[in-house]
């Protein structure tokens, strides 16, 4: 069973990554908007991601009888003033997520939930992934600024990734 303190922790981390969700979702489509639909499924990926990471708190949150208490989700940014801004706001975005989640594992600690330990070190390790993919894309934007035949390679490069789910137990 969850302490309170740690299930409230747990329901504010679930609304950060549906907010998250929101956020991406937002950026696709401004991508879209702006006709680089590789761009804009890097951001559709990214959505997926956020909803499973949420949905994966929100399954441990009622694996350990707690309650899960959503609450309303603030209206994301909808204009960013280039692709490379839109990239800034996401790695800003990951680094207040990794925050709070590091904050949420010291509240497992304090408690002394080894479960919940357990089961943070995986968004731990996704934290660290997620700001470095942000970042090389971010580099690789900045290097190549407002060269059109360098966004078209980026916008290539970016339509293919997929989500894939983790296997059983990540």
């Amino acid at each position: 069973m969850l302490s309170q303190k740690l299930q409230d922790a747990f329901n504010l981390q679930i609304n950060k990554e549906l907010a998250s969700e929101y956020i991406y979702l937002s950026m696709a489509a401004y991508c879209y908007s702006q006709e680089m639909d590789g761009v804009a499924n890097f951001f559709m990926v990214q959505t997926q991601e956020e909803h499973f990471h949420a949905m994966k708190m929100f399954n441990f949150v009622n694996d350990r009888s707690g309650k899960v208490l959503l609450k309303p989700i603030e209206g994301p940014p909808t204009e960013f003033k280039s692709i490379i801004d839109a990239f800034e706001k996401t790695l800003e975005h990951e680094q207040f997520i990794t925050k709070s989640i590091n904050e949420l594992m010291d509240i497992s600690l304090k408690e002394n939930d080894h479960a919940a330990s357990s089961f943070l070190k995986w968004y731990v390790d996704e934290q660290v992934e997620e700001e470095s993919n942000v970042n090389k894309i971010l580099s690789k934007l900045k290097l190549i600024g407002n060269d059109g035949q360098g966004l078209l390679m980026i916008d290539t490069e970016l339509a293919a990734r997929v989500f894939t789910p983790p296997a059983a137990g990540g």
